[in-house]
């Protein structure tokens, strides 16, 4: 507590309580004790007319208070009184006092004009906003909350506060359009039309119409595609883990995994080189059997190929943590009892999975419904949600009530889904990881499950070598389709390296747009990474009220297309109290929210499977809660951790809708320049960079998986 104190002080006094505009860090640190743009929280409040700020002092100066008496309930009283103080008087004035004055009328109507008005928050007010929360939460639990324990009461307020600011706060701002009529004013008759429109519920396919509405579409495909990337991940992980040896285990990995480390519209444009109109299928049948080309791919089957591409790497990464996490020795007892491989797999190893099916099946259902990337480029005439609301914002039309109403629908599905699954789960045990030395050998796949993992996994993976073959090609040639001549052209337009009379010169169109995209992406994956194993730990292992409530936010993000997330972010952020559009920040931001869910998902599955006595056991030999996870419950998550780390850093290197309002020109992404240059028709230069990318996602995956490191769970395998 005195830490968080003297920290919430040091930052009043000596950092910029604003933002300054245009100014870095560095460059507003000397005026800290000077102007109104740079000045320090103590300087604003005394010299520049803020007095308001005067808060965040007293509500520091009470907890400080509280502090020097004895550890309590009325220390808990005096450290909750505090921080409310604190928080109530810094985020009520920030949201209503704006750069002009009064953000709303009724409040200078009430309260006169004021002389001036202030810019968003920066770092002294965020670091003081933070030591708030902690003492927070260090009051509720010497009010006896999260039985009595400071550090996870610290965590569950810090991650609460999260999902509030970055996710509710501006996904409630994007939704709320979808009760506003065309005057801006509420109506639920408004709601009601948009959400009951043919369009959107309608069932003529089913009675031979042209098409359904786009709510089924949606939901039809997500279930597919959910299904799909379920099964074939399974398989893939079974495969790599039960049944290859170590030599094949490896390679097994790095193919599974390719389609997550590539540009979305890589894997579209391999496709479409094979099932297109033009494509080499097509002109095979044609030349084979004389039937003309027709666009036969695009539609529902398109989309489909291309989620199972797109997301079967996720469901793999989690299905594999799970399938090494299985206890050996149960499956031994099976066997002693005479029961055979099919038998032991069937009645004890798939049970086991339970928690990965589970999991693995809803990211890829909701992954599925707020995919943007493959329907637009393969979906043809089959609408989907994702597109609609793509196009409500963005069309000529520009109806955000339309586009809140599909949303809400989206948001809709995932809750659902995320019940069903709790459901299904229930208050079941599937324990295998525990304090026990388990050194046993695990039983290979029955005979009938390697053929199945081999005969499906197989040829998918061939595939999928098969498309990217064809991707990497197109950026090495003139034309595809026309001139195949070899050439380096595109790649040197890109990232064209020249010696000059000072050195080397990036002369490449693409450098600084790479530059900046490996630098944010660095900055989220490790950001994202710690809090979503945070939030799976907190979910997993301590009980409170509204967790599930806590554990749904965690996953709405997935549940909202990037589009729409990519929109909010700019409506929730464009005015004080938190003005961060046009800074990388809210980009990183974007990707470690946006991202979060899978490091939720992969971290519940694995913690499903470490038994409560390893923690219990640390705490008995008096190491406090942060030792624990970092010195027993962490080293045995490493498999979650590579996932969450993997995902979180590749798709904020490769990610589309979420943020193309967010960028700028000072902020170039990757993606953003690949699509500048495909809509010039500039495929060549487009996928040289998709393979320059594909080339960096494969070294920083290795990297991170060297750097993690494999579980130790002492046990054997066969070689």
């Amino acid at each position: 507590m005195l830490g968080w104190l003297l920290l919430g002080a040091a930052a009043f006094v000596l950092l910029p309580w604003y933002l300054p505009q245009n100014l870095s860090l560095w460059q507003a640190l000397p005026g800290v004790f000077g102007g109104s743009d740079t000045a320090s929280g103590l300087v604003q409040t005394l010299r520049h007319g803020k007095p308001w700020l005067a808060t965040a002092i007293a509500g520091l100066g009470l907890a400080g208070l509280a502090a020097a008496l004895p550890a309590g309930r009325r220390q808990g009283l005096g450290l909750v009184a505090g921080a409310v103080l604190g928080l109530a008087g810094l985020l009520g004035s920030g949201f209503a006092i704006g750069a002009q004055g009064w953000a709303y009328a009724s409040l200078e109507a009430l309260f006169g004009a004021l002389p001036g008005g202030q810019f968003g928050m920066g770092l002294g007010a965020a670091l003081v906003l933070l030591a708030l929360l902690m003492l927070l939460g260090a009051g509720l639990a010497r009010l006896g909350h999260f039985r009595g324990d400071v550090f996870v009461a610290g965590a569950v307020v810090f991650c609460a506060a999260l999902l509030l600011l970055f996710i509710a706060l501006p996904v409630g701002k994007s939704l709320v359009g979808a009760l506003l009529d065309e005057n801006g004013a509420v109506s639920l008759a408004a709601l009601a039309d948009r959400l009951g429109n043919e369009r959107v519920w309608g069932l003529g396919c089913l009675a031979g119409g042209v098409r359904c509405g786009v709510a089924w579409n949606t939901l039809f495909l997500a279930l597919l595609t959910a299904t799909g990337t379920t099964v074939l991940g399974t398989l893939i992980a079974l495969w790599a883990e039960r049944g290859a040896s170590r030599r094949l285990a490896r390679p097994l990995n790095v193919l599974a995994l390719l389609p997550i480390i590539t540009p979305p519209f890589v894997v579209g444009l391999g496709l479409i080189l094979l099932f297109g109109r033009a494509g080499l299928v097509n002109q095979a049948l044609e030349w084979a059997f004389g039937i003309p080309p027709t666009r036969w791919f695009y539609g529902l089957f398109g989309i489909f190929l291309a989620q199972l591409f797109a997301f079967t790497p996720i469901a793999f990464m989690i299905m594999r943590g799970v399938v090494q996490g299985v206890a050996p020795a149960l499956e031994e007892a099976a066997q002693t009892l005479r029961a055979s491989r099919w038998t032991t797999f069937r009645t004890v190893t798939l049970p086991l999975l339970k928690p990965g099916l589970a999991n693995a099946f809803l990211v890829g259902f909701i992954e599925s419904m707020a995919d943007f990337g493959n329907p637009v480029v393969v979906g043809g005439q089959y609408a989907v949600l994702s597109t609609d609301i793509f196009f409500a914002i963005v069309g000529a039309q520009y109806d955000q009530g339309r586009a809140a109403s599909l949303a809400l629908i989206l948001t809709g599905f995932a809750l659902v889904v995320f019940f069903v699954q709790q459901r299904l789960l229930g208050r079941r045990s599937y324990t295998t990881v525990s304090g026990k030395g388990d050194a046993g050998l695990a039983m290979p796949l029955p005979a009938g499950v390697l053929r199945l993992c081999r005969g499906v996994a197989g040829p998918w993976l061939l595939f999928t070598v098969v498309v990217y073959v064809f991707a990497f090609v197109g950026g090495f040639v003139q034309t595809w389709g026309r001139d195949y001549t070899p050439t380096l052209a595109h790649l040197k337009t890109a990232f064209d390296l020249q010696a000059g009379e000072h050195g080397l010169v990036w002369a490449g169109t693409a450098w600084n747009s790479l530059f900046t995209t490996l630098k944010l992406a660095a900055i989220a994956a490790p950001i994202c990474a710690g809090i979503g194993l945070l939030m799976s730990w907190l979910l997993a292992r301590t009980s409170f009220a509204g967790q599930r409530l806590f554990e749904f936010g965690a996953l709405l993000a997935f549940a909202i297309p990037g589009t729409v997330l990519g929109v909010s972010y700019i409506l929730a952020f464009n005015v004080p109290p938190f003005e961060l559009t046009g800074t990388g920040l809210i980009i990183v931001l974007c990707f470690v929210f946006r991202n979060l869910p899978v490091g939720v998902r992969a971290g519940t599955a694995s913690f499903q499977q470490l038994d409560r006595s390893l923690d219990e056991a640390s705490t008995m030999l008096r190491a406090g809660t942060a030792t624990t996870l970092r010195r027993v419950v962490l080293p045995l998550l490493k498999p979650a951790l590579v996932a969450a780390l993997v995902y979180s850093f590749v798709r904020s290197m490769t990610t589309v809708s979420a943020v193309i309002f967010l960028v700028t020109a000072e902020n170039e992404l990757a993606t953003t320049y690949i699509i500048g240059r495909v809509g010039n028709g500039d495929y060549g230069v487009a996928l040289a960079y998709c393979t320059v990318l594909i080339v960096l996602m494969s070294l920083a995956t290795a990297a991170i998986q060297w750097l993690v490191g494999e579980r130790q769970l002492g046990r054997r395998r066969t070689p």
